[in-house]
């Protein structure tokens, strides 16, 4: 049998090398690492403090625990996959140290609450990088939309051509998405919070453990109240990779318009040739492989989530060897969030707007029809009524060639008495988006309203 194995004695032969390989963790768990000894430590503390420990020991246990992380951030720990996973090889190798004295910090608690404290440890540093990141790309956003707060677009929906609105408007409807899921990443860090250590394998430990010691000691916000749930609890992760994929999802709905608007048939942007490629064969493209790639990576994180939902609805109390493969989704969920967030944030201040284009494509869109009905219905005549006539005149002016502004006063007014030069101001673009001078609205004065109150909401973290 081999010996180091912690949980060798109650086997009489060796685990089959291909079995010891195939449930090994160690090779994607050791990114654990800084969290398990921190929480090793904490938990020596606490060992020391009841008195299970004593002094001199809790001393050896926490300098042999340093040295060991000095050892694995300098590239000379040997990871073993005979020992399974990131705590046992940390906890051999710190016996391996110390001697005997190593083999008394596991008293009191089991590989089940342990892990799921330093995952918990791990996603609540992961979820503080992801706001930290939301907080740069919504900066980003705010700085664009103050700079085009008067560039004037065409507003979209069924991706026609619907209302003229000011581009900084339509930015700062990103920036509403984000501030979502920044709130939503912050009420998930409060689940995030509270502390398994101590329900040992399921049922608590009969030794005299001070939970709310560890748990100050680590950070966190109160132990777990229950020792079944605080070692089989994954709804905490499922919650984080639920939260990124409505962020994946929000980036993703951004990358469709980066790279429509980035068409030669838009014309809008263009972004920076740092996060462009070309084509092998075709030497005129540029081609928005960031959008596109984040697009791509948003099937990834749904994916993820799937896998955790589908990982826990059939798991008995208490922990279950299941459990291993929660955390590969969960590490790639972080890892993609995190770089997403980063390359669009650099990506957005290298973008180029072209405010001419825009400018073109909503007064050829026909986007102040509904300005005119507007005005009509303020002259007396009844909205449906007002409806059809411009309609009509839509129509009119589409088998002419024309925009609605371009159209002399006699022609519109065969299809109403009550159009006059002064409706006709309303055609305008610019027009029509200050008149929508008001809370919410995509009037430039407006913009430059949210966009204040925006970064005051920046500051306030």
């Amino acid at each position: 049998m081999d010996k180091k194995k912690p949980w060798g004695g109650r086997f009489e032969a060796p685990t089959d090398s291909f079995v010891e390989s195939f449930t090994s963790s160690v090779g994607f768990d050791q990114r654990l690492y800084h969290y398990d000894i921190q929480g090793s430590m904490a938990h020596a503390r606490m060992l020391a403090h009841v008195g299970v420990l004593s002094g001199d020991e809790c001393k050896a246990i926490i300098a042999g625990l340093e040295e060991i992380e000095t050892e694995i951030e300098s590239g000379q720990f040997a990871w073993s996959v005979s020992l399974e996973d990131v705590h046992m090889n940390i906890e051999a190798r710190l016996t391996d140290r110390i001697g005997e004295v190593g083999k008394k910090l596991h008293t009191g608690r089991s590989r089940n609450d342990q892990v799921a404290t330093d995952i918990r440890l791990y996603l609540r540093d992961g979820i503080d990088d992801v706001c930290a990141r939301l907080r740069d790309l919504q900066t980003a956003i705010v700085d664009i939309a103050e700079r085009e707060a008067e560039t004037i677009l065409p507003g979209f929906t069924h991706l026609q051509p619907a209302q003229p609105i000011t581009f900084g408007h339509h930015m700062l409807a990103w920036f509403e998405m984000l501030a979502r899921d920044y709130a939503r990443m912050q009420d998930c860090r409060k689940r995030v919070n509270i502390m398994p250590l101590g329900a040992a394998a399921l049922a608590g430990t009969s030794f005299p453990i001070d939970r709310e010691f560890t748990a100050k000691e680590l950070g966190f916000d109160m132990p777990a109240a229950n020792s079944l749930d605080a070692v089989s609890d994954r709804d905490f992760a499922i919650e984080f990779v639920s939260n990124a994929s409505v962020i994946m999802m929000h980036l993703s709905r951004f990358s469709e318009e980066l790279i429509l608007w980035s068409t030669a048939q838009f014309n809008f942007i263009e972004l920076g040739d740092n996060f462009c490629t070309g084509s092998s064969i075709m030497p005129q493209k540029k081609n928005p492989d960031v959008p596109e790639l984040i697009r791509g990576k948003t099937g990834r994180v749904n994916g993820h989530l799937v896998s955790l939902l589908t990982l826990m609805k059939g798991q008995p109390l208490a922990y279950n060897k299941d459990n291993q493969e929660d955390k590969e989704p969960l590490f790639d969920t972080l890892d993609t969030v995190l770089d997403s967030l980063k390359v669009y944030a650099d990506m957005l201040t290298s973008m180029e707007v072209k405010r001419d284009n825009m400018r073109d494509a909503a007064i050829k869109g026909y986007t102040t029809a509904t300005d005119l009905a507007d005005a009509l219905v303020r002259k007396g005549v009844a909205f449906r009524d007002a409806h059809e006539i411009v309609g009509k005149a839509v129509r009119y002016a589409i088998d002419q060639g024309k925009d609605l502004g371009e159209l002399e006063v006699k022609a519109l007014q065969q299809f109403s008495d009550a159009i006059d030069k002064q409706v006709l101001d309303v055609l305008k673009v610019e027009g029509s988006v200050n008149a929508r001078d008001h809370l919410g609205g995509t009037a430039p004065s407006q913009v430059r309203l949210a966009v204040k109150k925006a970064r005051q909401s920046l500051k306030g973290d």
